[in-house]
């Protein structure tokens, strides 16, 4: 898995899929229900675009840090 470029906006609650089980790999659609893991909250500072983590290894998610390269 390749991280995946998205556009985020300021001042806005995301919530990053920690399961693995949500459709699109990235942000929470509840996938999760019943199981031990819950989605990881967060924001950023500017709009811009970011690189997200779809392989669920990187060290500072949920953004990508090169994880799924090793």
């Amino acid at each position: 898995m390749k991280p995946i470029k998205v556009q985020l906006q300021p001042d806005t609650d995301y919530y990053y899929c920690t399961c693995a089980k949500s459709k699109d790999q990235l942000f929470c659609d509840g996938s999760h229900k019943g199981t031990a893991f819950a989605p990881l909250k967060f924001t950023v500072d500017e709009e811009k675009e970011y690189y997200l983590c779809p392989c669920k290894k990187s060290d500072n998610a949920p953004f990508c840090d090169g994880s799924h390269t090793k």
